[in-house]
């Protein structure tokens, strides 16, 4: 049986604590090296880039704002 976690990530921006729930094991795995997507499929890109740089979604949009608009 898998477990979940809750890892508690501050944006880097703007300061703003935000919660993801990964499996443990899969956690793991990123941690000791495995890419995320592969370590952790089941979060959304945004959860995992949050994960990787610590920048929340709305922080991220606003850096890189799309070009559609």
């Amino acid at each position: 049986m898998s477990m979940t976690c809750v890892v508690a990530v501050p944006c880097v921006k703007c300061k703003e604590l935000k919660e993801v729930a990964v499996d443990f094991e899969g956690f793991q795995a990123w941690q000791s090296g495995e890419f995320i997507q592969d370590a952790l499929p089941e979060l959304s890109t945004d959860e995992r880039e949050l994960l990787i740089s610590g920048i929340c979604p709305k922080c991220w949009d606003a850096m890189f704002p799309s070009d559609e608009d």
